[in-house]
């Protein structure tokens, strides 16, 4: 029989778990009921809600709640821009392998030989000293497995 995830643990696999909720002071968040500050989402829309709603500073209202000044600032332009689902955690980094470039991967493709062992290290010397274009073997490793999926 397998264990249901509980609650903190749904936060953590979304990356919406609040690292400190012990710095979360505001006295709604102390009772065991519908806030929790646990919930990141919930302490930022709190937070921007109190400061909009009960008239308290920007930087009362983020020590209140144990968060930045200018995670207080993002949380506000994200909310603005996409409403509540701004709250939610972003993905930080690049989002794709965006060095490896057509013209990394000629180069790349030109000196890797299929089926020996991947010169990764090599081949990242070998693109930064004919392109000019640091990129790191680890990346080129990866690129060369999607290319033997295919």
């Amino acid at each position: 029989m397998t264990k249901l995830p509980t609650k903190a643990d749904r936060l953590r696999e979304l990356g919406a778990l609040n690292p400190q909720p012990k710095r979360v002071h505001a006295a709604w968040f102390d009772s065991t009921g519908f806030f929790d500050a646990n919930d990141l989402v919930q302490v930022k829309y709190e937070m921007l809600r109190h400061a909009r709603q009960d008239g308290v500073t920007k930087a009362e209202a983020a020590s209140l709640f144990g968060l930045s000044r200018p995670t207080f600032y993002l949380a506000e332009a994200a909310f603005a821009r996409d409403g509540i689902s701004g709250l939610l955690p972003q993905a930080r980094g690049p989002k794709s392998p965006h060095k490896l470039t057509p013209e990394v991967m000629t180069v790349i493709d030109e000196h890797h030989h299929g089926g020996g062992p991947i010169q990764a290290r090599a081949l990242a010397q070998l693109v930064h000293k004919q392109l000019g274009l640091s990129v790191h073997p680890r990346s080129i490793e990866r690129a060369i497995a999607r290319k033997k999926k295919r």
